[in-house]
């Protein structure tokens, strides 16, 4: 017989789903937005955030009332916890992606810089990234987890690479300038997209395993 809480549980999986959706549907726009330097589309992803805001606060009432009303044990407290803290996670990427649409718009009237393919490619794996850790909470799944934990070296240093390469080439082609430190605000932004996507990936593994590895999840790669 299903319980009133698995009841509950199940709406607060799917409104996280549709959380997830929209946080997911909004990166793949300002992908493709700096992609093609589309203003308009990048604008679509700045006025979707309130969104996602929404999102956020309506799982966060509903899981506090599910705390504070139901008395959840066990794996059903943590799954509770674990969709508080990934909506958190969840938002702020959302916040990422508007910011990075922000700085599109201001790129989208100028030529574009070589360069503009690497941090291409850094939008794409933090994408990614997050499809991973998204399917590791809900299936759970701690390995993948753990695997996505990993994944956040290569952004690591994709990010140490692209940065520096673009500070040498200010100094070299100082009309680019603006554009060089709006691309710098941007592959920083998907870096952080990708930590994100990693903090969602350790609630995973706390939701599959119990184990809190929050600002643990490092591992020695070499």
């Amino acid at each position: 017989m299903t319980t009133h809480l698995q009841q509950e549980l199940e709406v607060l999986k799917e409104n996280v789903l549709t959380m997830v959706s929209e946080v997911k549907q909004s990166l793949q726009k300002v992908c493709k937005a700096f992609a093609l330097l589309d203003a308009d589309l990048a604008q679509e992803v700045i006025e979707s955030d309130q969104d996602i805001n929404e999102s956020e606060v309506k799982i966060d009432e509903q899981a506090l009332r599910l705390l504070a009303l139901e008395g959840p044990v066990a794996r059903d407290l943590r799954f509770i916890l674990g969709c508080m803290r990934i909506a958190v996670d969840l938002e702020r990427i959302g916040d990422e992606c508007a910011n990075i649409a922000e700085a599109t718009i201001m790129l989208s009237c100028k030529p574009v810089l070589g360069f503009y393919e690497r941090i291409q490619v850094m939008g794409e794996k933090s994408a990614r990234m997050l499809d991973l850790a998204v399917s590791s909470f809900f299936q759970p799944n701690a390995d993948l987890a753990i695997d996505v934990c990993k994944m956040d070296y290569e952004i690591d240093e994709l990010n140490s690479q692209i940065t520096k390469y673009i500070i040498q080439y200010m100094t070299e082609e100082t009309p680019a300038i603006e554009r060089s430190v709006q691309a710098i605000n941007i592959t920083r932004r998907f870096e952080r997209i990708a930590d994100l996507a990693t903090n969602i990936a350790e609630s995973a593994v706390f939701v599959d395993k119990g184990i809190n590895i929050k600002h643990y999840c490092q591992f020695d790669n070499r």
